[in-house]
């Protein structure tokens, strides 16, 4: 007999894609993947250096919960430097990557009938683990005329007396939007005099194009400062999908020490040598390389679009960031799930359903591949889009 709660959870679509695309190429059929969120790049040397050097130094041990003081340092450092914030070593916490952070988060934040108000298109986790946690996912539906993102006049239109919380995501999975400053400080003067927390995903931080500058929400003022809750990493930025590493950060330490607690029940500390070579990607290190990896993404971000935009019955806003380009195939069948199904099994190329990230006419194109690899991606579903609409 399986619990209420876990009956709620529903699988994580990306995941589900991905494992069917591998398993047809175990087939032996020609398939492309497009579908997970991982870089293709390798992690920096540097970084891999200093795992190598804790193992031989036989850092195999048990270590504090919420990292070591040198990692936690790290953190502090790098929301200084980069987003002009200030926490001491008891406001942050390094988990098992992103999802860990955000599990902690809502378990010790939200109680059944609490209402979290969800931008769409959103990152699949949310919703479940909002859910899980006994509260009531709110979606705000945005779409390509909004440039993905919400108004102050939308989030203010679903606000409640059981708001707990908003996520906030930039830059987005799976738009690739990013909210400015501007945009941010609009978000800010709805929620003031109210306590709505916010939790901020800025996982894709260093991935931003053009001339678009991101902005920590923290950063806005001392009300956002008091009430956010950043979540962040090294995943995507510095190519450290598998090493799980997560970290987040809030003025509050008694929500840092709940957050802890839950922890010190779950997993305990993070893997320790995923620490240690995570101060390299958090403190300057790898920058060169960070940088290496995004104008790539800049570059193939730029012909993916074009691409599609050539594309008859197809259309793409170009992403500020992050590595996906959600595509609208509205015109041609307005069921996502249809259309990805379709393309998987009639031109072996896997992509991700809008339907999972709350907005469907829509699939997630995941350009964190070669050039060559996406040319030939685009090409096959220009043919499909042809023959599907004949």
């Amino acid at each position: 007999m399986l619990s209420d709660r876990i009956q709620i959870l529903s699988e994580s679509l990306t995941m589900a894609i991905t494992a069917l695309a591998q398993q047809l190429k175990r087939e032996g059929k020609d398939i492309l993947g497009f579908s997970a969120g991982e870089p293709d790049f390798d992690t920096p040397r540097v970084i891999k250096d200093a795992a190598i050097q804790a193992i031989e130094k036989g850092f195999t041990k048990y270590t504090q919960v919420d990292g070591i003081p040198e990692l936690k340092d790290a953190i502090t450092k790098k929301l200084k430097r980069d987003n002009n914030l200030s926490y001491t070593p008891d406001q942050v916490i390094a988990s098992n990557g992103a999802k860990q952070s955000l599990f902690n988060l809502f378990q010790a934040t939200i109680n059944p009938g609490d209402e979290v108000i969800i931008p769409a298109p959103y990152w699949v986790t949310y919703p479940e683990l909002v859910k899980y946690s006994g509260g009531k996912p709110i979606t705000i539906e945005t779409d390509d005329e909004s440039g993905f993102k919400i108004t102050p006049q939308q989030l203010e239109e679903v606000i409640t007396s059981k708001t707990r919380m908003l996520i906030l995501t930039s830059p987005s999975n799976p738009t690739g939007a990013v909210y400015s400053k501007k945009e941010l400080e609009a978000i800010a003067e709805v929620l003031k005099n109210t306590d709505i927390l916010v939790a901020s995903d800025e996982m894709y931080e260093k991935l931003v194009y053009g001339d678009t500058n991101f902005t920590a929400a923290a950063s806005i003022s001392e009300d956002m400062y008091n009430r956010t809750v950043t979540i962040n990493g090294l995943s995507k930025s510095v190519a450290m999908t598998g090493w799980r590493f997560g970290y987040c950060a809030a003025a509050d330490r008694e929500l840092v020490k709940a957050m802890k607690k839950l922890q010190s029940q779950s997993t305990s500390n993070i893997n320790s040598i995923t620490q240690v070579a995570s101060i390299k990607g958090l403190d300057g290190s790898a920058d060169e390389d960070i940088e290496m990896m995004r104008k790539a993404f800049e570059l193939r971000c730029e012909e993916a679009t074009r691409l599609f935009n050539e594309i008859e019955g197809l259309s793409v806003i170009k992403p500020q960031g992050a590595f996906y380009l959600f595509v609208n195939h509205k015109a041609i069948e307005p069921d996502s799930m249809k259309f990805a199904k379709a393309l998987l099994e009639g031109a072996g190329v896997a992509v991700v359903p809008g339907a999972g990230f709350g907005s469907d006419g829509y699939f997630r194109f995941s350009f964190a591949t070669d050039i060559d690899t996406i040319r030939a991606g685009i090409e096959r579903i220009a043919d499909f889009v042809r023959s599907y609409r004949e």
